[in-house]
Order: structure tokens, then sequence, then C-alpha cells
């Protein structure tokens, strides 16, 4: 594989060949690259994803290649994969389903010559991870874009819970409640379904505490819509292909980001006609 790897390196149109190789249901080939250092080496680090479909958490129909001309031992990929893992590909749903066909892989080509590095939590290292990170989370958003029958990514911002799984979780209510994801789809600015998708999380929450806000625009405040709320900002914001949501629960320090897409009348179709 490495072999392999290291042939295409210089070659951008045979990644996306590969990435292109690997689609089923997706619209789009998905690669993306970062050029970043290790001490005074320029390193590469590219990658390619495919996932459409039965996305979500830990577990999802998706597949995904990482590749680096970095020196760095398996434990030390192995780490920093595990690690930003959790922020990208387990932080993304597209229906709430998942499969058991999921598969994330880095390898290290070692032709860079570079500093030795100790650990993954090397100070030498701090660039490379920013730069895989950066690359990870792209791939994981792009496949939430190309969610099936998508028209909308959503970026869902929680701060304030309990603790970081308790944000997590309540973050993942929210992306894969099909009244949020269907209001999205009609561009309607209904901050109450977040609200209930909230409460639907079974994670510690105070309705008088809990503040939304949607595109920027503050909606809540001390439990109730702000006196000074004006929806037309939050639907002109609803018509853009990119929404963001943000919820800060005001209990404690946990958070999280999630990404997932709208819920559309052609995921009916394509589910309802698609046969694996």
């Amino acid at each position: 594989m490495p072999a392999l790897i290291a042939k295409s390196e210089s070659t951008d149109s045979k990644w996306l060949a590969a990435a292109d190789a690997i689609r089923t249901t997706d619209t789009f080939a998905k690669a993306a690259s970062r050029q970043t250092n290790i001490g005074d080496t320029n390193i590469t680090i590219t990658g390619i994803a495919k996932g459409s479909g039965m996305i979500a958490p830990d577990m999802a129909t998706m597949l995904c290649f990482i590749a680096t001309d970095a020196d760095l031992p398996s434990a030390i990929l192995q780490d920093v994969l595990s690690r930003f893992t959790d922020q990208s590909f387990n932080a993304i749903t597209v229906d709430g389903d998942t499969s058991t066909s999921d598969t994330v892989i880095m390898v290290a080509t070692a032709s860079a010559k570079h500093p030795p590095v100790a650990s993954a939590h090397d100070d030498v290292l701090a660039d490379f991870c920013e730069a895989l990170k950066s690359l990870m989370v792209e791939l994981a958003t792009l496949i939430v874009r190309d969610g099936e029958g998508a028209t909308k990514l959503i970026q869902i911002n929680v701060s304030g819970a309990d603790h970081d799984a308790a944000a997590k979780r309540i973050g993942l209510t929210i992306g894969n409640s099909p009244l949020v994801k269907t209001a999205i789809a009609g561009e309607d600015a209904n901050w109450g379904r977040i609200v209930m998708a909230v409460g639907k999380s079974g994670e510690k929450a105070d309705r008088d505490r809990l503040e939304i806000a949607i595109g920027g625009v503050a909606i809540t405040r001390d439990g109730m819509c702000r006196p000074d709320y004006d929806e037309s900002m939050v639907t002109a914001h609803m018509k853009g292909d990119e929404i963001c949501i943000d919820v800060n629960l005001n209990i404690g320090a946990g958070q999280a980001t999630i990404w997932t897409c709208d819920l559309t009348q052609q995921y009916i179709i394509i589910n309802a006609d698609y046969r694996s």
C-alpha cells in the first residue's frame, strides 16, 4: 500500500480517479490535501473519502484513505488518527442510520526526512496535527454536504453542556431530528424544533438558561424569545446552503460540533428506488 501511494503522490489525477472509483450513491468524488511541516521539512497529507447515506457516528457507510510522506511510526499515526476521527468522521450524521462497513486508514510513506518525533503530543508535530485535523474535517463535511438528497450543510455548535459527551449527544439529537432537518429543508426558521431536540436528548438542560442562535442571530434568552429578535435575518440565512446553529446550555463547560444536512423529498426518492 505505501508503495502504491508513493507512486501516486505526485499525480493528483490518480487520487481523484481513486476517489471517483469508490463512489456509490455519492454525486461527486471527495478529496483533500494539505501542505504542512514537521520542523523545517515540508510535509504533504492527502486523503480521499466516500459516503452519502447511512452516515452516523462510529459506524457509517463510509471509507476514508489518508496518506502522508511524513516519517511517523504506526503508534503515533494511530493516536492522531483516533483523536481527530472523533472530531470529524465521528461527528457527522446524514440520516442517523449506521452500517457494519466503515474504514478510516492512514499510512505514512516515510519519504520525507525530518527530525524524529517522540510522541503524538510532541511540539514539533503541532502544525502537522492542525493540518491533519483540518483535512479530516473537510472530508467529513464533504460527505455530509453530499448526503442523499441534501441541499444544505448544517453545522451545530453546542456549548455550556454538562460535559463534552453530553454536548455531543445533544448535537446529534438535533442533527438527527426529522423535524429540525425538514424545517431547514423548507427554509423555515422554526427554532422551537431545536428546543424540542435539546429536551429529547435526555441530557441535563434548563429551559430558562438555554440560548439559541441561527446564522449568528440570537433568538432566545432566559428561556424566552428575545424581544429584539428579528426573524427576517434568520429567514435570509436559511436560504443559503450552509446553516449554522449555536446552542448554549449555560450549565457547564461541555462542548461539541456536529455536522449534518437537511432532509428532503429527494432522500425518500433515492432510498425508495435504490437497492444494494
